[in-house]
């Protein structure tokens, strides 16, 4: 049996290639999805099989928070249940930004029903504020380098553009080597204009995305802890990691610290799936790690966490693409390969 730690996406990950996710995948889980449908249907909200199952994709339509949160926790959450746990011992469950709120329903912090509660209504409240926004740049190369310098130059120049006129702009995610950054249309543009390019394509704008994880969030936060201050947390069946990197160990967490860091600090300040993955690696130890579907966008920044740390003696692109060929320590469920080696038949 191996064991592994199981990761949750976040937006951006149900595109085109994934729609009909939920209707390939999880037929089998109509009684689930039914509820799932209930609870839009009563908000007066496409349903999620209307989402997946309708004519076609819709940039305009599926990437829209109060659409892709639900649709993205409900294809993860699903996919974790398809996880054959007679071959692979979950250690732990963490996720990157919104996978929070699916780890936290994976993990069994939160009954199913009020895990997608949880999604959806937070996700309908960014959509409805549309505060500020993203964008991502790289701080490696394409072979998964450090560029000397590039990270302190980039962190550097979010602090001078910070406040600048009417400039607001902070770091949102430390993904893998990548930053995630967010601010107000000023800030970005400044931001834009002044970084290096790239890759032919960053810094990179994040369509419909609002500034996550960040201080322009708080009204979001406040409606959130007034629409979810009835959430019944509960001890966890699995360990958690969250957005700093602190474990979260039953059946001893601290359940009002829960719920104040997830509808908090999680929304207000930034979130490291690099500091979760480097208290993975090096504090529970799996044989692997498994990313939830839909979508392998996060399969990238994974790698890169994992290089970044030289786990398991991979430190560069090509090591970790070897070590995937012989003896793989990331499985993505959105990949059908994968998907059979972790899946229950």
């Amino acid at each position: 049996m191996r064991s592994a730690i199981v990761i949750a996406p976040g937006r951006g990950t149900y595109n085109r290639p994934e729609h009909g996710y939920l209707a390939r995948h999880h037929a089998d889980k109509a009684g689930i999805i039914a509820g799932f449908d209930a609870q839009r249907r009563a908000a007066g909200l496409p349903t999620l099989t209307e989402l997946d199952s309708g004519t076609g994709f819709s940039a305009n339509l599926h990437t829209r928070g109060d659409h892709a949160s639900a649709l993205i926790h409900a294809c993860a959450y699903l996919d974790f249940l398809d996880i054959d746990q007679r071959q692979t011992e979950i250690l732990a469950v963490t996720g990157n930004s919104m996978g929070w709120y699916i780890a936290l329903t994976c993990a069994g912090a939160l009954p199913a029903p009020e895990g997608f509660r949880l999604a959806d209504t937070m996700g309908r409240l960014m959509q409805r504020h549309l505060i500020g926004g993203q964008l991502i740049t790289p701080f490696v190369d394409e072979d998964w380098q450090a560029i000397p310098g590039e990270k302190a130059r980039l962190l550097d120049l979010i602090a001078a553009v910070d406040g600048r006129g009417g400039a607001r702009l902070c770091v949102s995610i430390d993904l893998g080597g990548m930053l995630v950054v967010a601010g107000n249309e000023d800030g970005l543009a400044r931001f834009e204009a002044e970084a290096p390019p790239r890759q032919g394509k960053f810094p990179m704008r994040l369509p419909n995305h609002a500034a996550f994880h960040s201080p322009l969030q708080a009204p979001v936060a406040q409606e959130g802890q007034q629409a979810l201050a009835d959430l019944p947390y509960q001890q966890p069946a699995l360990p958690l990691i969250d957005g700093r990197g602190a474990l979260w160990q039953p059946p001893h967490c601290d359940l009002d610290a829960l719920r104040r860091y997830t509808l908090g600090t999680q929304v207000l300040e930034p979130y490291s799936l690099t500091n979760a993955l480097r208290t993975g690696a090096r504090e529970v130890m799996p044989d692997c790690f498994i990313l939830l579907g839909p979508g392998t966008t996060l399969g990238g920044a994974i790698g890169q966490s994992l290089c970044g740390l030289t786990w398991r003696g991979m430190g560069d692109k090509a090591s970790f693409k070897a070590r995937q060929g012989k003896a793989p320590v990331l499985y993505a469920m959105g990949v059908e390969a994968d998907r059979r080696q972790v899946a229950a038949s």
